[in-house]
């Protein structure tokens, strides 16, 4: 008669030994962890869980009740970019003399709204984001919608970012420059609608898997779409402190007093179709060929022929410290582009592409004035072998993250990357200026 509630007992128990544990785990860690005193403008109530584009800074509480909450937070930058020099061409893997259309330009170039709070329980949060861009003159209204059921698992539907980077993964907008820099540019993927789980699995060690309509949804209505899924996975380990500053960024800014170090791996799969049929521009724009051109473009592979399928593969591999001022960042990429499906015969049936990125600043000023340099390669299967090297300044006149200006300076060779977004056009070789100043609040 008693052994049921001698086995309740000892079910107690174990219970309670493992949540002694566990707690006293927690403890340890907390306690092992650097003491970084936390700004109000670097870290929301809600703490980010997948992308800095849905993390908003402190921002305005406009309601807080026991069944909802609504928070306005905004993101401004302005910026002056030069790319030099003027009037050049390139020429692409084929032979083919092509026009850079290099910028000397002034830009109010990315805003960010954003409306968050919880609805009905805590657990349950949304966000909804207003995003526009001037220099491409697009304006999107977009969100998602999270459910924390517990530190080891988070689960969310929205915009969600394909994980094929690092920087694709919480960090923005706490950056060297106000872009990415040229390799990470051109390997990642992009943003698009999808679902995703990530959380905590073991001490200092967090999943993110997502499954995404695409690489990227910008430019894609549903009806130009196909029926294929983009599925990614991320890995981030921080072993010695359990953080590595606001938003996992760039620069140390918070002047850790023992070395924080980050390592990961991120990865990701999707067949990518040009959207359009052949006769027309393909909407399909996050994948590039080593010398910048969209593989979808009419004879981008081959005279003549068009592609209307390809299918991308990508690994990246990513390890950085921060240690009393100093900070350091590097990425390894790998990438494969095969499966092609064309109109007619391509001279190749896979591209084979991989390259790396490394930057590292100073505080030269505690909690004013970050120096930082920075390099990149790629080792492509055209053999073109592009490069960059710079360096750059951030002035914070606040002591914080919220508001900072910024110098960028940058030498490309034959850049990859292509976009009105960033610092890089297709083919360009030369310098890049950037000057701009951003406000997070």
């Amino acid at each position: 008669m008693n052994t049921p509630r001698c086995a309740m007992r000892r079910m107690r128990l174990v219970v309670a030994i493992a949540a002694g544990a566990a707690l006293g785990a927690t403890r340890a860690a907390a306690q092992d962890a650097d003491p970084i005193p936390v700004n109000k403008d670097t870290l929301y109530r809600f703490p980010n869980t997948i992308a800095g584009e849905f993390t908003p800074g402190t921002g305005f509480n406009i309601i807080s009740t026991k069944f909802g909450s609504l928070n306005v937070s905004t993101y401004g930058l302005f910026r002056y970019l030069n790319q030099l020099p003027a009037g050049q061409t390139f020429v692409d893997h084929l032979g083919q003399v092509r026009q850079s259309n290099l910028q000397n330009s002034l830009n109010w170039q990315r805003t960010m709204i954003w409306l968050t709070g919880f609805f009905y329980d805590p657990r349950f949060r949304y966000n909804i984001t207003g995003w526009s861009l001037g220099a491409t003159q697009q304006t999107l209204i977009f969100g998602n919608v999270q459910f924390i059921a517990s530190n080891y698992f988070v689960i969310g539907v929205g915009i969600v970012p394909t994980l094929t980077a690092r920087s694709m993964q919480g960090s923005w907008p706490f950056w060297a420059g106000s872009d990415r820099l040229m390799v990470e540019e051109f390997f990642r993927g992009g943003f698009s609608s999808g679902a995703f789980v990530t959380g905590e699995i073991a001490p200092r060690l967090f999943y993110t898997l997502s499954v995404n309509n695409n690489l990227s949804q910008l430019g894609q209505v549903q009806a130009n779409d196909s029926r294929d899924l983009a599925y990614s996975g991320s890995l981030r380990w921080q072993p010695t402190t359990g953080e590595f500053g606001p938003r996992n960024g760039f620069g140390d800014l918070e002047y850790h007093t023992r070395v924080a170090t980050q390592f990961g791996v991120s990865g990701g799969s999707s067949r990518e179709f040009r959207g359009t049929p052949d006769d027309q521009a393909p909407v399909a724009s996050q994948v590039k060929l080593s010398d910048g051109i969209n593989p979808f473009d009419f004879g981008a592979l081959a005279p003549g022929v068009t592609v209307k399928n390809l299918s991308y593969h990508e690994l990246a591999i990513d390890a950085g410290a921060k240690y009393r001022g100093f900070a350091f960042q590097s990425e390894f990429y790998f990438r494969t582009l095969n499966d092609f499906v064309a109109d007619a015969p391509l001279p190749l049936t896979s591209i084979y592409d991989r390259g790396f990125m490394a930057e590292m600043g100073y505080m030269v000023v505690p909690k004013r004035l970050n120096l930082d340099v920075f390099g990149g390669y790629v080792s492509d299967q055209f053999r073109r072998f592009p490069w960059e090297l710079g360096g750059g300044l951030n002035y914070y006149p606040s002591g914080t993250r919220s508001w900072r200006l910024n110098l960028h300076v940058m030498h490309v060779d034959k850049s990859p990357a292509s976009s009105f977004f960033g610092y890089y056009l297709a083919g360009q070789t030369g310098t890049t200026f950037s000057i701009g100043t951003d406000v997070l609040f």
